[in-house]
């Protein structure tokens, strides 16, 4: 938990204490047991601070995540495998805070509820990420590294998949070894002949 000044914080800082806030509090308590009257707490704001920035928790935790993909850039290292390295090892960080399980699994669960929620995490952190790593493999197909016939979408499911399905379902620690295994072995079937 950073520690601040005594008194209440500034807009912009009380707006990145509040988004702390709720992934700290989700990451101890799990995603249902957080409300938003604890999250005000744990920032130093009055619960109204909170609700003129966001109408629902899934709203706050929506953007609380995103800030994750958003600080990413998009890499131009020289090679698609290079570029969909960076962006997967930046996703891929996240699964080794023993923590994100309930992170996770709490938007997920929330999703399957609320179609307003799988909506703003759609359109939010998950589609930041697909077109970051859309306009890699694009870049890939212009160079010749890449088939030209490269479904990008089906690329991107399956770029994404595994890491969350070992680490949500199968409970196993997502490590460099593995990011680059799943790097290497999609990019490897999207080869051009040359």
């Amino acid at each position: 938990m950073t520690t601040r000044s005594p008194g209440r914080p500034r807009s912009e800082e009380a707006h990145a204490a509040i988004l702390d806030a709720s992934i700290a509090l989700i990451r101890e308590m799990g995603y249902d047991a957080v409300t938003m009257e604890a999250i005000a707490a744990r920032a130093g704001v009055g619960k109204a601070t909170v609700y003129r920035r966001w109408t629902s928790k899934e709203l706050l935790v929506t953007e609380a995540v995103g800030r994750i993909v958003s600080t990413i850039p998009v890499p131009d290292t020289g090679s698609a495998e290079g570029d969909v390295l960076v962006f997967m090892r930046a996703a891929t960080s996240m699964y080794r805070d023993p923590a994100t399980s309930a992170l996770l699994s709490g938007l997920v669960a929330a999703m399957a509820r609320s179609e307003r929620v799988a909506g703003a995490v759609r359109m939010g952190f998950v589609a930041r990420w697909r077109e970051g790593v859309r306009l890699v493999l694009r870049r890939g197909v212009a160079r010749g590294e890449l088939r030209a016939d490269v479904d990008v979408e089906l690329a991107l499911d399956v770029l994404a998949g595994p890491a969350f399905y070992r680490y949500l379902m199968l409970g196993v620690v997502i490590d460099d070894r593995f990011t680059r295994a799943v790097v290497s072995t999609v990019l490897r079937g999207l080869a051009s002949a040359r």
